[in-house]
């Protein structure tokens, strides 16, 4: 299969274009870099043509353009997606979106055994950070795993965050993952991110390159994973980076901070106040929601639920039914914008925590097949599945969907079925 695919990389304060050529199994990346923030809007487009006329190439030859969408500088990031979305308009083929952590993670020599800790610098003392697992296939075409999707967190808290978060992470066989440390920011501030000595860093991977934005752009394009042009966008994870004139007249001195990591919030009784928030939350994650009245129902049966806020906006909730012998979780759900920040894990473990407290065995609940990563998340929290619901759920078209079955007994080693 030919591509002719071309690769952008703002996000830091290189200027990064490589032309990814791929045709009779064989596959070749021409590079341009150049090093300066300031340049990066009027050094971009000429070195792209560079590379195409070294290649004997006209840009209608192109099949699609890939762009390291960050996080990272917000002017960077603006040049590379407005250079490859007005690129994609004008010849009229997409573009394929990646994240500059994984562009990183992409770069080093790793193995599905390692956690990959991308920490970049955020400036401020503060971190963009973001975990990645190689997948089991090897070369070229390896699949990836988002342990922990970017996140912006202080310098100070990436170790201890790390550390907390490892025991989570696991391989297939269930051990532990080894962390392996990528990225500026370890350097940029040693004294605040000072890891153990047995874990590794990495010190030439420091900020994405355009070559490894063109490679994963390539695996994404064999996916199937490209976007209309009008559909690229940057990823900030940053929201703001000064206080307004009324926040300052407040007495909000210097600037926004990230918020911590660490600082679980406490989930609180779900109450009738709570359901318009609640069934919007479920409307939008679930393809079937649960409607006003199936939580009123919930709540009128004396069903334990609880709701979980972030700076007083609802991040999640989880509705819970106790048996004589088992809790039965009867759903849970986390805003999609907050995934993969722990908060599930926070629901899930007061959700044993409650049945513990009621003496009972474990706890049970179902999940769609389909749903692989609610399943790899209830098997990293120790689940098991124990039976399977024909016909369980509704499908599309009218159809139906199984439900595995999975839980966790609180008895036995684990959490393996006694």
């Amino acid at each position: 299969m030919e591509l002719n695919l071309l690769a952008l990389e703002t996000s830091s304060s290189r200027c990064g274009v490589a032309l990814l050529r791929a045709a009779d199994g064989c596959l070749e990346i021409t590079v341009r870099e150049h090093e300066g923030s300031q340049e990066h809007a009027e050094r971009l487009l000429p070195m792209a043509d560079e590379l195409l006329a070294e290649a004997g190439l006209s840009p209608s030859g192109l099949h699609a353009v890939a762009f390291g969408q960050g996080p990272g500088g917000f002017t960077g990031l603006r040049v590379a997606c407005g250079v490859a979305q007005g690129m994609a308009l004008g010849l009229g083929i997409p573009v394929l979106p990646i994240v500059s952590h994984q562009a990183v993670a992409a770069q080093l020599e790793s193995t599905p055994g390692q956690a990959i800790v991308v920490a970049l610098d955020a400036r401020m003392n503060e971190v963009y950070l973001a975990v990645y697992r190689r997948g089991d296939s090897s070369g070229q075409e390896s699949s990836w795993e988002t342990l922990q999707a970017p996140l912006l967190i202080s310098a100070a808290e990436v170790v201890p965050w790390t550390a907390h978060h490892l025991t989570a992470w696991s391989n297939k066989a269930g051990q532990p993952l080894e962390p392996l440390l990528a990225g500026d920011a370890w350097e940029a501030y040693p004294a605040d991110m000072l890891p153990p000595a047995e874990w590794r860093r990495v010190a030439d991977a420091q900020r994405p390159q355009a070559a490894s934005v063109a490679r994963l752009g390539r695996q994404g394009w064999l996916r199937g994973e490209t976007l209309a042009p009008e559909l690229a966008a940057p990823l900030y994870v940053r929201d703001k980076v000064a206080f307004t004139t009324a926040e300052r007249l407040r007495g909000e001195g210097g600037n926004p901070k990230a918020q911590p990591s660490l600082a679980a919030p406490a989930p609180q009784p779900m109450t009738e106040a709570d359901l318009t928030e609640v069934v919007a939350l479920e409307a939008h994650v679930q393809s079937f929601p649960w409607t006003r009245g199936n939580f009123t129902d919930a709540l009128s049966a004396g069903y334990g639920a609880w709701t979980l806020r972030r700076e007083g906006r609802l991040a999640g909730f989880c509705v819970l039914m106790f048996a004589p012998d088992v809790a039965h979780l009867l759903v849970i759900a986390v805003a999609r914008d907050l995934h993969r920040q722990g908060l599930g894990g926070v629901l899930l473990d007061w959700c044993e925590r409650q049945a513990r407290e009621r003496g009972l065995e474990g706890l049970l609940l179902e999940v769609r097949p389909s749903n692989t990563s609610a399943i790899g998340f209830y098997k990293r929290h120790g689940y098991l599945q124990i039976g399977l619901r024909r016909a369980y759920y509704p499908a599309e078209k009218g159809g139906r969907e199984d439900a595995l079955v999975m839980q966790k007994r609180f008895d036995a080693p684990g959490g393996a079925p006694a």
